[in-house]
């Protein structure tokens, strides 16, 4: 994990549960003798969530629709960690912090992850953008019920599933950087397969740790359930950046650096030829790791002033 994630040393079960009570009743205790949760279980990871996002970053209460995405929180932070770095690359290495620095969420979802992190974690300031309706309702009702998180969130809704920018970003508005989790899967059988597999592989991993008498008490919670929306889309998560692409440049004087995770290597070759096609003064590739799952974004910019 990245040397500034508040996760990197696990969870510490008890102080967690005085933060949010509710998750008591989860715990269960690994053949470690250290408290843990069962990750297969959506209604113990999402409480394990919401004291995770209760006790280290500041939220007065987090919940998320039923059936709606339940993000792992110390992947979320690494990105944002990631980002930072990116920007303090044009800072002599300074993170810069405050509200003046303006991010923008693709697709914020209904649980409002990565504001929520980068708000308590620099001061960032965030416009969150979805196409779906429960998640914009979620999204500011989280946003309303947390007085922390209030003045520095903005919620809007895309009415054009053609655009990603378009109709988000208003005239004059400028963001330090833009983020994106978009979905990867081709079709709605495709999610299901993937979550199918996903299912499988937690039990069978859970038999070995339990096996070689090991602890998951420090292991990321998986994500479970989501909606359309968030899993799927035409083409898959290549064609969804490269449509990221293409469609930044018209916003490439709003937007100093854009970033999207890239959760299939394998698609980083076309990735890049696309940035390098549609003009880019830089692509970065940022490389992230959380126990055992490898994961990455990618940053490109259209201003050639940048230092990295």
């Amino acid at each position: 994990m990245h040397p500034r994630n508040l996760h990197k040393e696990g969870y510490p079960m008890t102080e967690l549960c005085q933060a949010y009570p509710a998750l008591k009743r989860h715990l269960v205790n690994a053949n470690s003798g250290k408290l843990s949760i069962n990750f297969a279980h959506p209604d113990a990871v999402k409480a394990l969530n919401a004291a995770l996002l209760i006790y280290y970053y500041g939220m007065t209460v987090w919940d998320i629709p039923d059936g709606y995405l339940c993000p792992p929180v110390p992947g979320r932070a690494d990105y944002i960690h990631g980002i930072a770095d990116l920007l303090a690359s044009d800072y002599a290495g300074n993170i810069p912090t405050g509200k003046e620095v303006r991010g923008l969420d693709v697709g914020i979802g209904a649980n409002v992850i990565y504001p929520i992190i980068g708000s308590h974690s620099y001061g960032w300031s965030f416009v969150g953008s979805d196409i779906d309706a429960a998640s914009v309702k979620s999204a500011n009702t989280l946003a309303r019920l947390n007085p922390r998180l209030a003045p520095l969130l903005s919620v809007r809704k895309q009415n054009n599933s053609a655009y990603i920018f378009k109709g988000i970003i208003k005239e004059n508005e400028y963001f330090a950087f833009s983020m994106c989790n978009p979905p990867f899967h081709k079709s709605p059988e495709d999610a299901a397969l993937g979550s199918q597999r996903k299912t499988i592989g937690l039990k069978n991993n859970r038999l070995k740790r339990t096996s070689k008498n090991q602890s998951h008490s420090a292991l990321a919670p998986l994500n479970f359930s989501g909606t359309g929306n968030e899993l799927w889309c035409e083409g898959g998560e290549l064609a969804f950046i490269q449509r990221m692409i293409s469609q930044s440049v018209e916003y490439k004087r709003q937007v100093k650096w854009f970033t999207c995770l890239v959760s299939k290597s394998a698609h980083l070759k076309a990735i890049k030829t696309s940035i390098k096609y549609y003009g880019a003064a830089k692509f970065v590739k940022v490389d992230m790791g959380q126990g055992q799952k490898q994961s990455r974004f990618v940053a490109w910019t259209f201003n050639d002033s940048v230092a990295t």
